[in-house]
């Protein structure tokens, strides 16, 4: 017998990855996420010699997962690439993907978070400058992830009290979290210059910034209110893959983890130093400091407390 026309693709349907791109746009999901969840679902496809998905099932899934873990991909990845063939087959095929219960699972290696003295600390910040020592100090005295701090919006930081509200955080959360007193001259001063940037953008017919979700329908104004501006914004404008508009978008991630890698090196870190340190060292020197562990969570967005404990790993040292 032939396979059931519900197995084939429908020749007058959009382009499959095209369909992916669509279902993810519509769900939300950020421009990082649709990236990774299209090149795994190429890699996919390409594994099983480009044959259509609608043909494959879990004996195909399970097979192209477990070869990732003998390429020893990190478990993590093994995961992201689960996560895009899922969303695939449910949000874009409405296909059940079948049991996938024989797929070989890289190994999740236990390793401690690293974190850094005080003194350390000090040495790191004092490699940097301007803007990045503004970010810097963002995660390790307000605990940010990296990303949110590069999307942080000129009205999420209130200076009245001294806080910052953190949108769509992991698990797209709100929270608030403290301003550190010592960013918020330099970060004022750095605002000035942000506006000017601004308002040039504003005079040469751009400075429409990008709006997350569905408020650029709704408020088709607010995106060039200066509220509205990234902190942290690009040096140079760039197009919009997704609406091919050019504007200002925020600074690119490896700007700071360059940075704070050279610092590292000049500071003579003998550790392995990224941004995320800067956030685990925030979370151990509050702890040993005596502050109360559901609070500390809450300043990091953790969902669970065995999150915010695994931080504090290393024997306490001096707050002082």
């Amino acid at each position: 017998m032939g396979s059931s026309p519900s197995n084939h693709p429908d020749p007058k349907q959009p382009r499959l990855l095209d369909q992916v791109r669509s279902a993810i746009r519509v769900r939300h999901y950020s421009l990082r996420t649709e990236e990774a969840y299209v090149q795994w679902i190429k890699r996919f496809i390409l594994f099983h010699k480009k044959r259509h998905p609608l043909e494959m099932g879990s004996k195909e899934i399970n097979a192209f997962l477990s070869h990732l873990a003998s390429c020893n991909v990190a478990s993590s990845t093994q995961n992201q690439a689960l996560c895009a063939v899922v969303f695939l087959y449910k949000a874009v095929l409405q296909k059940d993907p079948g049991e996938l219960g024989d797929v070989i699972w890289a190994k999740k290696p236990k390793k401690l978070p690293v974190v850094l003295t005080r003194e350390e600390v000090k040495a790191l910040l004092n490699g940097l400058d301007d803007e990045k020592w503004i970010m810097a100090n963002l995660l390790y005295g307000a605990g940010l992830r990296l990303m949110e701090c590069l999307r942080l919006r000129v009205k999420d930081i209130d200076f009245g009290y001294v806080q910052i509200v953190v949108r769509d955080g992991k698990g797209e959360k709100d929270r608030v979290t403290m301003l550190p007193a010592r960013v918020i001259e330099p970060l004022q001063s750095h605002l000035v210059q942000v506006k000017t940037l601004h308002y040039k953008d504003l005079d040469e017919g751009f400075g429409t910034v990008y709006l997350p979700h569905a408020l650029e329908r709704k408020y088709p104004h607010a995106g060039r209110e200066w509220g509205w501006q990234y902190v942290f914004p690009s040096h140079k404008r760039s197009i919009d893959p997704r609406t091919k508009i050019e504007r200002r978008h925020h600074l690119d991630e490896t700007v700071l983890q360059k940075a704070v890698k050279e610092a590292g090196r000049r500071a003579k870190l003998h550790k392995h130093i990224g941004p995320h340190v800067l956030r685990h060292s925030f979370a151990t020197h509050l702890l040993e400091a005596g502050h109360d562990i559901r609070t500390v969570q809450e300043l990091l967005g953790h969902e669970d407390v065995k999150t915010t404990r695994g931080v504090n790993c290393i024997p306490a040292t001096s707050w002082q």
